[in-house]
C-alpha cells in the first residue's frame, strides 16, 4: 500500500526559503524515512514569477497568489519564510482554516502577534512551530519549551543578533569606531544597507519576547521589551571594559524577578552590556550567537552556533516540518501556547541592574566626595572607583553594586548637573558577577 504524501506549500523564496526548497528535494528520501511518508512540495508563493533565486524551482510551482496557495485543501503543512507582518499574518491564520499546520521563522510577527496566531492554530486543531524565529539553527526554544518543561527557567541570557555581534567583535578586537566596523560588516554581507532593526536591537527584542514567553510561561511582547542598540557605543566604551577585564555585547536578558507587590515578575530587556571575558558569552565571536540558560534543577545551560543565514535557519525550519508532518500523520498536535503562569512584566525602572559610568571632573580635592554623595543620595553602593588622567583629562570611572535602573538613571542625572562634572562621557550596564 503507498503511504499517502504530505503536501507542503512554501511562503517565500528569499535566502531561507531558496534554501527551504533546496533541502526538501536534496534530503527527500531521509525526510520521507523520518516522517514515515513522503512530503512532496506543492506550491511555492513568491512576489516575482521571473526573479532571479539561489535554487531552481519548477515553474509549475511558482505562484504569486500566496492566498490560493495556502486556500488549496490538499495543502498539509505551510512553511511561512516571507517575514514581517502582512501578508503573513493573514496567510498564517488562514492556514490552519483551511486544515494545515504552520511553521514560520517570523519572529517580528510572533513577537508583536503571537497569541492570536497560537489561538488559530489551537482552534483548528494544528501546529504553530517557530524554531527558526530566535538564533537561526541553534536549537533553543525546543529546549526551552519541551526539554526544560520539568523545571523552572530564572534567567535566559544571550546574544541573538549576528550583526551586532560581529560590530561588537571588531570594535574589541581591531579598536575600530562603531562607524568603521558597521561599514566592514555591510560589505562582508552580515549587515543590510540598512542596518536599523539590527543595531537599534529591534530584532533582538523580537527574540527576546518570544524566548520570555516560552520560558516563563507568559505572555511578551516586543512592545514589554526594553530596548536599545550599539550605535551609541564608542571605542572608548570598548577599551574601558577592556581594562575592566570585559567586554561589550548586545545582550537579550529574559529574568525573574520579585516585583513591588511581591509577585514574581518578569524583566525583559535588550541592551549594550559590559560582560567578564570569564563568562561564557564573552567568547562569542563575529556573527555567531549563543544563549545561557539558567534554571534551578539543571543549573547553567549554554547553547551556541550560526544565529542566521539562509541553510542555517532552514535547518531549523525542517527540524519543525519533520515534527509537524509526524503529528499530522498520527492525528496529534504538539504543545501550543504555554501562558498559565501569566506573570506581569516589570517597567525596567523597577530592573535591577549595575551602572558603569565615565565622567569627566575638575580635578580638585573633594570631587570624588561630591561623586560618592551623589550615588549614596539615590541608594545606589558604588564597587569600585578609579581616576584616569590629571588636571583637565581628569576622569573618574565608577561601576555601581546592583540597584534599580530608575535610582541609577536618576545618580547619572545628578551627576550631569553638578558643577564639577564637565561631562558624563559613558554610561553603560554590567552583567555577570560583581567579584
Amino acid at each position: 500500500m503507498v503511504t499517502p504524501s504530505l503536501k507542503v506549500a512554501v511562503l517565500g523564496c528569499g535566502s531561507v526559503g531558496s534554501q527551504v526548497v533546496r533541502l526538501l528535494g536534496e534530503q527527500a528520501d531521509d525526510l520521507a524515512a523520518r516522517v514515515g511518508a513522503p512530503v512532496e512540495l506543492a506550491g511555492v508563493a513568491v512576489r516575482r514569477l521571473d526573479a532571479a533565486r539561489e535554487v531552481d524551482v519548477p515553474t509549475e510551482l511558482l505562484t504569486t497568489d500566496a492566498a490560493a496557495l495556502v486556500a488549496r485543501d490538499d495543502i498539509d503543512l505551510v512553511i511561512e519564510v516571507i517575514g514581517g507582518i502582512e501578508p503573513a499574518r493573514s496567510l498564517i491564520l488562514g492556514a490552519p482554516e483551511g486544515g494545515a499546520s504552520v511553521v514560520t521563522a517570523n519572529k517580528a510577527l510572533l513577537a508583536e502577534d503571537g497569541p492570536t496566531l497560537f489561538e488559530a492554530a489551537e482552534k483548528a486543531g494544528r501546529d504553530l512551530y517557530y524554531e527558526a524565529a530566535v538564533a537561526g539553527a541553534i536549537p533553543i526554544l525546543r529546549p526551552l519549551r519541551e526539554s526544560l518543561a520539568g523545571d523552572k527557567v530564572t534567567r535566559v541570557l544571550g546574544i541573538v543578533n549576528g550583526t551586532t555581534n560581529f560590530i561588537l567583535d571588531k570594535m574589541d578586537t581591531s579598536g575600530a569606531g562603531f562607524a568603521d566596523a558597521l561599514e566592514e560588516a555591510q560589505a562582508l554581507g552580515y549587515a543590510e544597507a540598512d542596518p536599523t532593526a539590527d543595531v537599534e536591537g529591534f530584532d533582538a527584542a523580537a527574540k527576546a519576547a518570544i524566548l520570555a514567553s516560552l520560558a516563563f510561561h507568559s505572555r511578551v511582547t516586543a512592545a514589554d521589551v526594553h530596548r536599545e542598540g550599539i550605535a551609541d557605543v564608542t571605542a572608548g566604551d570598548v577599551r574601558s571594559a577592556r581594562d575592566m577585564g570585559s567586554v561589550v555585547k548586545l545582550l537579550a536578558i529574559a529574568e525573574l524577578r520579585t516585583g513591588a507587590d511581591g509577585e514574581e515578575a518578569v524583566s525583559v530587556r535588550v541592551h549594550p552590556a559590559m560582560i567578564p571575558r570569564s563568562h561564557p558569552l564573552a567568547s562569542v565571536r563575529e556573527a555567531y550567537n549563543a544563549v545561557f540558560v539558567e534554571s534551578e534543577a539543571a543549573g547553567q545551560l549554554m547553547f551556541y552556533g550560526p544565529g542566521a543565514g539562509g541553510s542555517p535557519t532552514a535547518s531549523a525550519v525542517l527540524g519543525d516540518l519533520v515534527t509537524v508532518a509526524r503529528n499530522h500523520r498520527q492525528g496529534t498536535r504538539g504543545m501550543g501556547e504555554s501562558a498559565y503562569a501569566d506573570r506581569a512584566v516589570l517597567p525596567m525602572g523597577e530592573t535591577l541592574t549595575r551602572y558603569h559610568v565615565a565622567i569627566d571632573v575638575a580635578d580638585r580635592a573633594g570631587v570624588l566626595a561630591a561623586v560618592a554623595q551623589a550615588f549614596a543620595e539615590h541608594g545606589v553602593s558604588i564597587q569600585t572607583v578609579r581616576q584616569e588622567g590629571r588636571g583637565d583629562d581628569a576622569q573618574l570611572v565608577v561601576v555601581s553594586h546592583e540597584a534599580t535602573d530608575a535610582a541609577l538613571a536618576a545618580t547619572v542625572e545628578q551627576l550631569r548637573n553638578m558643577e564639577i562634572v564637565r561631562e558624563v562621557t559613558s554610561v553603560m550596564r554590567v552583567e555577570g558577577t560583581e567579584e
